[in-house]
Formats: C-alpha cells, sequence, structure tokens
C-alpha cells in the first residue's frame, strides 16, 4: 500500500482551478503551525458526469499545481465514492481511492455465511476493555449476528472492488479508504468495532474509514446537529480504530475520515481536542 500521512485532506476541486490556492493554504499552515497536511484532490464519478470532466483532468491539475508550487510533500488525487461500476476510468489516474459501500449497508448475506464469519472470529463475542472509552463494548453471539447483517455484505463488496483495483494496479500503488458515511443511521461503536474486523478478514489494507455520524453534513455549510453528540461518537470511534489496528492487525495509519468536513466550524474544537 502506499503510506499516507497522520493528517490529510480532501480538497474538492470541482472546476480544476484552485489548485495552486488551495496548495499556498497548506504551505501556510505548515509554515505558520508546523503541521504538514498531505492534500487529496477529490472527485467523484457523478461530479465528472455533471461537469464533463474527467478523471485525468484532476490528476493534470493537481501535478500542475505541486510543480507550480514545489511541494515537497506527499499529495494524491482520490477516486472519490467509487464502485464497481465506475471505478475503471479512474484507475490509470488516481493513487487513492475512496471505496463506497453505504448503498450495501443492510444488505445481508446468508445465515450460514453470517455464522461461518462468527465461527471464524469467536474473540468477538465478549466484553472488550477498550482504552479511552468510559465503557466497554460487549459483544452477544446474537448482537455479533446482528451486526453481520447489517455490514458484512458491504465490507465483502468492499473487498471485491479492492482486489479489483489491486489486480489492475498493483497493491502497493494507491491508498484505500471505506466509506461508509452515506447512511441513513449512525454506526455504533460497537458496529464499528464489527466492521474493522471485517475489514481485516477480507485483506484491506485500510488507512482510513468514513463512518456515519449524527447529524447532517452537507456540502459548504456548517454542521447541522449537537456538536456535543458528535464530540462524543468522534472520540469513541478513535478509541475503537486505535484499537482495532491493534487487534486486527489494520495499517497503523488507519485514521477516521470526516465526510464531509468542509465549513464545519462547530465541529473543529472537538476534532482538535480528541487528536491534541
Amino acid at each position: 500500500m502506499k503510506p499516507l500521512a497522520p493528517y490529510s485532506m480532501g480538497i474538492g476541486d470541482r472546476f480544476g482551478q484552485q489548485g495552486a490556492a488551495q496548495l499556498e493554504a497548506f504551505r501556510l499552515l505548515a509554515a505558520r503551525e508546523g503541521v504538514t497536511v498531505a492534500p487529496v484532490w477529490n472527485k467523484s464519478n457523478r461530479e465528472h458526469t455533471l461537469i464533463g470532466t474527467t478523471p485525468q483532468s484532476v490528476r493534470d491539475e493537481a501535478d500542475a499545481a505541486v510543480r507550480g508550487a514545489a511541494w515537497p510533500a506527499p499529495y494524491f488525487v482520490d477516486a472519490d465514492h467509487i464502485t464497481l461500476k465506475n471505478v475503471d476510468p479512474f484507475i490509470g489516474a488516481s493513487d487513492f481511492f475512496t471505496l463506497d459501500v453505504a448503498d450495501y449497508i443492510g444488505e445481508t448475506l446468508s445465515e450460514s455465511e453470517i455464522y461461518a464469519f462468527i465461527g471464524k472470529h469467536e474473540a468477538l463475542i465478549g466484553t472488550h476493555t477498550i482504552e479511552g472509552l468510559d465503557q466497554p463494548l460487549t459483544l452477544t453471539r446474537h448482537h455479533l449476528a446482528e451486526c453481520l447483517r447489517t455490514t458484512l455484505f458491504a465490507v465483502r463488496q468492499a473487498g471485491r472492488l479492492y482486489r479489483h483495483i489491486a489486480e489492475i494496479k498493483g497493491p502497493d500503488d494507491f491508498v484505500t479508504e471505506i466509506s461508509m458515511d452515506e447512511t441513513e443511521l449512525p454506526q455504533t461503536p460497537e458496529m464499528l468495532f464489527v466492521i474493522l474486523a471485517a475489514v481485516a478478514d477480507e485483506g484491506i489494507p485500510a488507512q482510513t474509514i468514513a463512518p456515519k455520524f449524527t447529524g447532517r453534513f452537507n456540502k459548504g455549510v456548517d454542521y447541522v446537529g449537537d456538536p456535543q453528540v458528535f464530540a462524543a461518537e468522534f472520540d469513541a470511534d478513535v478509541c475503537v480504530v486505535r484499537e482495532a489496528v491493534r487487534r486486527f492487525g489494520l495499517p497503523a495509519s488507519l485514521k477516521l475520515s470526516v465526510h464531509s468536513g468542509s465549513d464545519k466550524f462547530s465541529l473543529y474544537p472537538a476534532i482538535a481536542q480528541t487528536l491534541a
């Protein structure tokens, strides 16, 4: 897998005109705060279709902006919210893939497949003390099966998509993100724990995962919801991700992604406090 820096930010330059200005903001952040953030130019198939652009145009713009600014750090071009139906045109130009499996949340596998997974991962059943959480996570066999009925099919689809990309591009030349944020209900810490166990079982070297949080995350406007509820969910999910890395052997660089994080000014203090 291609390594991802501890901090990264998606930048949606929809019309391909803002690359230089965006990089200047990243440069100023590094100079003033001593924090280097990896820019990730992202654009979805839907956005390309609406605007009439191609994945290669995003790569060309990002490369030109980086050359012009003499940007010294890593940067990426993201095939944003892609599926097996539309990934192929992105494979040559992208080195970051957001595997969107939200549409598969709620679709289920057969009971035999559910319980085969449980039989392989009996250690998930029980009480799990996780550093940073006030209360341990408890998964009964019944609760685990319920989580898997909701999520395992989606994770298996992510595995299919990851392997398709890796077969064409090679496994060492891209970053993998899994997106489950465009769903009706947020994932609980227990559900995220199970999802990450399934991600590891699929052999997906995910470096970022985007769960669903409570509230609305529309582009270009602030968060709609209770920031304290988000803060509690975000903090708990960070703890679960850290434990999943240790427990399931996922990449040490695995982190949370907030979609869409742009203009969510009421949430930034809570995120900063968790990461401090």
